[in-house]
Order: C-alpha cells, then sequence, then structure tokens
C-alpha cells in the first residue's frame, strides 16, 4: 500500500523499518542522523515525498535511499520495500582495513604481561 503525497520523516523511518519503532525513529531524526536531499533533518516532523533522497547513518552504515512513496501502515518487509530505492554504496571488503585505521602501539605477539613478569616488574620497583 503506497499513499502520494507528504508524509513526516520519523512515520515514514518507522513504516520503511529503517528502525523498530516510532519513537526510535523521531530521537534518529533529533539526533542529526538523517539527511533529506542533503539537508540536516531538524525535526521529526520534517517532511517527506516521492524523489527525496535520504542519507541515513545506522549503526556505522549509511544508507541512501530514494523515496518512491509514502507508507500507510507498516506491514511485511517486501511492502516495505516498495518505499524506497535503495542507492547505498556497496559496503567494503571486511577483510580490508579502513585506510585511518591507527596501527597497534605494541609489538605483535608481545601479548599482556604474565602474573610472573608483573611480579617481577613490581619487584623491581620495590628495590629503589
Amino acid at each position: 500500500m503506497v499513499v502520494e503525497g507528504r508524509q513526516r520523516i520519523d512515520k515514514w523511518l518507522f513504516f520503511s523499518r529503517a528502525v523498530k519503532s516510532h519513537s526510535l525513529a523521531a530521537k534518529l531524526v533529533v539526533a542529526g542522523r538523517v539527511r533529506i536531499n542533503r539537508d540536516k533533518a531538524a525535526q521529526a516532523s520534517d517532511l517527506v515525498k516521492p524523489g527525496d533522497v535520504l542519507t541515513i547513518t545506522l549503526d556505522r552504515r549509511i544508507f541512501v535511499w530514494k523515496v518512491l512513496g509514502t507508507g500507510a501502515r507498516r506491514g511485511p518487509a517486501e511492502e516495505a520495500r516498495t518505499l524506497y530505492e535503495d542507492m547505498s554504496p556497496p559496503p567494503a571488503p571486511k577483510g580490508d582495513a579502513p585506510p585511518d585505521a591507527i596501527p597497534a602501539l605494541r609489538e605483535a605477539g608481545s601479548g599482556r604481561p604474565t602474573k610472573k613478569e608483573r611480579r617481577q616488574t613490581d619487584r623491581l620497583l620495590d628495590d629503589d
């Protein structure tokens, strides 16, 4: 069921199954994690219409969805997928580290000190 016209962004996110509840959708918008046509959505009552492009940040993932219609209810997943077209970039391969990753500060394989090593360090400090 697709209804034409405009709809509140929080209701649309709930109907499209982007989030689990209407209140979580409102919190997501207020937190600034939703953009409508590259502009931050300021309030949960901001309106979306077919043709708008949403950028949604959820759990370290970025979704780019084009609104195809407004919903009348939170239906099954197949119905929710008719509300948007997914234009998200493909996810990065899991084996590759992100380019801005911080390298390890300790040598590989050194691990945590053992109890014996900690005692030796404590004895050296106590002798001073």
